[in-house]
C-alpha cells in the first residue's frame, strides 16, 4: 500500500505540471504498438546512468498518464491473441507493455502502477537466472502450490540465494522476483508471463577468432576441435532450452507460457519454428517498427532506453514513411573487398581489420557492402568463400568476423555482396553441366564462359547448389543487415540454351517452360525469381529481428539505352518492383561512354528521374578506379565533385568501390568530404 500511495503522488504531481501538450499521434486500425522494458529505478539519473535501458519511475508514470490523458490503450496479450484469431479487434491505439528478464522492479515499482491504472503487462522470464538465484541447484515444486520443496531430490527449508551476471556485475534473489511476487502478479489478471530463455540470454563463441554473439542463432564454434556446431547439433540445444524453460515457467505459475520473448531480439525464422514446436508459437523481438499487424505471430518492439519522454516514445508509433520523412537517413556506401582483409597471416589479416575499422569509423558512412567471396584474381567468379559451406573451398573462415566487427566497432549496416549465379564449382563437369548455355560454331549448346562463369538459373541442380551456399552465409553470418547481388546475375541475348532441356524447369518453381525461346522481359524476370528463391534460404538463418534488406546491382547502359535490356535482361523498374534497393553502377569509364563523366553522370541521373520519379530506391555507386589500362586509382578530389554533383542534383544515396584501405585509397580527406553525413547535406 505505501508503494501505491507514493506512486499516486508522484501522479498527482503531474496534474499539476503538464508534461507535454496534447499530440496527434495515432496507431492505424488492426495495429498495435509493442514496448520493451527492463529495469525501473528511482534513482536513475539520466544520462550517467551504467544501465541505458533502465528507466525512471517518474518516466514510466508519465508515460502511463499520457496514454490515459490521449486515449490509448495498454492492451493484454490475449487480446492480440484474440484479435489474432478474429474474436474481438484491438481498441483504438492498442499498447503492450513489455517487461524483460524478470527484475525485482517489475514487482516493486511497475505492479503498483499496473494496479493503479488497470493497465495490463507481459512479463517475461529468464527461467535459468529464477532458478539461479533462488537456489542455484535443481528444484523440485509442489504441483498444487508452486513451493520449492526440494532441491537435488532432498527436501530443503530456505535456500542459499545464488548469482547471475547481468550487466557483467554480479546479481543475486535481491535484483530478481521471488516465486510469491510471480504468483501473486498471475493471480492479478494484470500479467502474463513469457518465456525469455532458460540459458540462451548469452553470447557464445561464434568464429575461430574469439567473437562472442547470441546465442540463440549463433553456432558455436569449439576452439578444442575446430568445428561448429552442426546442424542437429544447433537445433536440439535450442529446442530443449525452450522446452527446458516453458516446464520451468509452467512449474512456477501454473500457466506454459505460449510466447517466447528472445534475448537481444535476436532469432531467425529457424528458431522460430523450434519455439512453435515447445508450445510458443508467439515469437517476440525487437526491432525499427515496432507497430505491429495482429495477423502476424512474430512482432517487433520499441527497446526503451535512455529514459525518454513520452512523446519520443509515442513518435515510434508513426508510419515509417513518415518517420523517413521527418528525418531523412540518406545512404552512403564504401563497397569493400575482403580480399584486401586477408593474408595467409592470422595477425596480419588482424593488422588490415584494424585499419579497416578505423577508415570506416572515421568515413562515418552507414552502410558497407561487403564482399563475401573470394576473388583473387579479379575475373568476378567465386573461387572459394569467406564462409563455411558445402561447395566451394574455405579461402578463410573471415566473412562473419568482419561482418561482426563492422557492426559493432564502426556501427555501420553490413551486407553480404554475393554472386548469384557465378560459382566456379571444383567438379568441373558438373559446372560444365549446370552452366549458362549459347549456341556454339556449329549451333549446339556450348558452356557460355564469357567474362563470367555462370550457373543456369534454370537447371534445378543450380538452384539446389547456390540455395545451399546462400544458407550456409546465413548460418555463419546471422547478423548481416542485408545483401547486394553482383553483376553477375546478367543473361545476354543468345544465352540460355539450358532452358531447353527436359529437366528445366521455371526459377523456384516445378513448372516447366512453355518454350525456351525466352524473351528479355522473361529473362529478367527470371533472374529476379532465382534471386529470390536463394535470397529466402537465406533470410530463414539470418536475425529477424533486423530489417533486412536485399540490393542488386544493375548496370548503367540498361538504363540509359532502352535496347540494353535484351543483352543483359536487366531492367531498372523491374530490379525497383523486386529488391529494397538498386545499386546502379554509376561508373562512367567502366560504361565506356566518349562523354565527359559529369555528363555522363547527369544524363545519368536524369534518365533514373525519368523512370522513376525520383532517386530514394537508387544507390549510384561511383568507380573510385579506372580499370582502363593500368586500372590507377582516381583521384579523391575527382570523386568527391561527382559525389557533390549528384547532391546538388538531389540524389543522396551514394557510394564508391573499391576502396583499398591500407594505402589509402582513395585518398581520405577528400573522399571524407564527399561521402561523410557529419556535415550532411555538405556543400562547397
Amino acid at each position: 500500500m505505501r508503494r501505491l500511495l507514493m506512486i499516486l503522488m508522484v501522479l498527482l504531481g503531474l496534474g499539476h505540471n503538464p508534461v507535454v501538450a496534447q499530440q496527434t499521434f495515432t496507431i492505424p486500425e488492426g495495429h498495435f504498438l509493442a514496448l520493451s522494458y527492463h529495469d525501473v529505478r528511482d534513482d536513475l539519473v539520466p544520462g550517467l546512468d551504467p544501465d541505458p535501458y533502465a528507466v525512471s519511475t517518474r518516466r514510466l508514470a508519465e508515460w502511463f498518464d499520457w496514454m490515459k490523458r490521449n486515449g490509448w490503450q495498454p492492451v493484454s496479450f490475449q487480446q492480440i491473441v484474440d484479435a489474432h484469431e478474429g474474436k474481438q479487434p484491438l481498441p483504438e491505439n492498442a499498447v503492450l507493455l513489455t517487461f524483460d528478464d524478470g527484475l525485482a522492479s517489475v514487482y516493486s515499482h511497475v505492479f503498483p502502477l499496473l494496479q493503479a491504472y488497470g493497465y495490463p503487462a507481459l512479463v517475461a522470464l529468464q527461467t535459468g537466472w529464477l532458478e539461479t538465484v533462488w537456489a542455484g541447484q535443481d528444484i523440485t515444486y509442489n504441483p498444487d502450490t508452486f513451493a520449492v520443496t526440494a532441491v537435488d531430490g532432498v527436501a530443503m527449508g530456505p535456500l542459499p540465494p545464488g548469482t547471475v551476471e547481468y550487466n557483467e556485475a554480479p546479481l543475486g534473489a535481491e535484483g530478481f522476483l521471488s516465486l510469491s511476487e510471480l504468483r501473486e502478479m498471475q493471480a492479478s489478471g494484470l500479467v502474463e508471463f513469457a518465456s525469455h530463455s532458460h540459458d540462451l540470454h548469452r553470447g557464445i563463441l561464434a568464429n575461430p577468432q574469439g567473437n562472442v554473439q547470441p546465442a540463440a542463432i549463433t553456432r558455436q564454434y569449439d576452439p578444442d576441435t575446430f568445428q561448429y556446431e552442426d546442424h542437429e547439433a544447433f537445433r536440439q540445444r535450442i529446442l530443449e532450452d525452450l522446452l527446458t524453460s516453458s516446464a520451468s515457467l509452467e512449474a512456477m505459475v501454473g500457466i506454459a507460457p505460449r510466447a517466447i520473448v528472445w534475448p537481444y531480439g535476436a532469432h531467425s525464422l529457424e528458431v522460430d519454428a523450434l519455439a512453435a514446436q515447445a508450445g510458443m508459437p508467439w515469437s517476440i523481438s525487437l526491432g525499427s517498427n515496432p507497430v505491429n499487424h495482429t495477423q502476424h505471430l512474430r512482432f517487433d518492439r520499441l527497446l526503451i532506453s535512455q529514459d525518454p519522454g513520452p512523446i519520443e516514445i509515442a513518435r515510434s508509433a508513426l508510419p515509417e514513411s513518415a518517420r523517413r520523412a521527418a528525418s531523412p537517413q540518406p545512404q552512403r556506401v564504401i563497397h569493400i573487398d575482403l580480399d584486401y582483409v586477408y593474408d595467409p597471416d592470422p595477425e596480419q589479416t588482424n593488422r588490415n581489420l584494424g585499419v579497416l575499422l578505423d577508415r570506416i569509423q572515421r568515413m562515418q558512412v552507414r552502410t558497407v557492402y561487403l564482399q563475401a567471396f573470394a576473388d583473387p584474381n579479379g575475373d568476378g567468379n567465386a573461387d572459394a568463400l569467406y564462409f563455411p559451406n558445402r561447395h566451394l573451398p574455405v579461402r578463410a573462415d573471415l566473412f562473419n568476423r568482419v561482418a561482426w566487427q563492422l557492426r559493432t566497432r564502426a556501427g555501420v549496416r553490413v551486407y553480404a555482396w554475393m554472386p548469384l549465379l557465378a560459382f566456379d564449382l571444383p567438379d568441373t563437369e558438373l559446372h560444365a553441366e549446370l552452366s549458362v548455355q549459347r549456341p556454339g560454331p556449329d549451333g549446339n549448346p556450348v558452356p557460355s564462359d564469357r567474362d563470367y562463369r555462370r550457373l543456369s538459373p534454370f537447371l534445378p541442380r543450380s538452384l539446389e547448389i547456390v540455395s545451399e551456399i546462400y544458407a550456409d552465409l546465413g548460418i555463419a553470418a546471422s547478423g548481416i543487415a542485408g545483401i547486394l547481388i553482383h553483376d553477375d546475375a546478367y543473361l545476354a541475348a543468345d544465352e540460355d540454351l539450358a532452358a531447353c532441356r527436359d529437366e528445366a524447369r521455371w526459377p523456384g518453381t516445378d513448372r516447366r517452360l512453355p518454350t525456351c525461346d525466352l524473351d528479355p522481359k522473361e529473362k529478367t524476370q527470371a533472374l529476379i525469381d532465382f534471386g529470390e528463391a536463394v535470397i529466402d534460404r537465406l533470410r530463414y538463418h539470418t536475425n529477424a529481428s533486423m530489417d533486412f534488406r536485399t540490393a542488386r546491382n544493375l548496370y548503367a547502359r540498361v538504363i540509359l539505352d532502352p535496347a540494353a535490356e535484351a543483352r543483359f535482361a536487366q531492367s531498372l523498374p523491374a530490379f525497383v518492383d523486386a529488391y529494397d534497393e538498386v545499386a546502379i553502377m554509376a561508373m562512367p569509364w567502366l560504361d565506356g561512354t566518349d562523354l565527359a563523366p559529369e555528363v555522363w553522370l547527369a544524363q545519368l541521373a536524369d534518365a533514373v528521374e525519368q523512370k522513376l520519379g525520383g532517386f530514394d530506391d537508387v544507390v549510384f555507386e561511383l568507380q573510385a578506379r579506372d580499370w582502363r589500362g593500368d586500372g590507377r586509382w582516381l583521384e579523391a578530389t575527382l570523386l568527391r565533385d561527382w559525389m557533390e554533383q549528384l547532391v546538388r542534383r538531389g540524389v543522396m544515396n551514394f557510394g564508391y568501390y573499391p576502396d583499398d584501405f591500407l594505402r589509402d585509397q582513395p585518398e581520405f580527406g577528400p573522399t571524407f568530404e564527399g561521402i561523410s553525413l557529419n556535415a550532411f547535406p555538405h556543400r562547397r
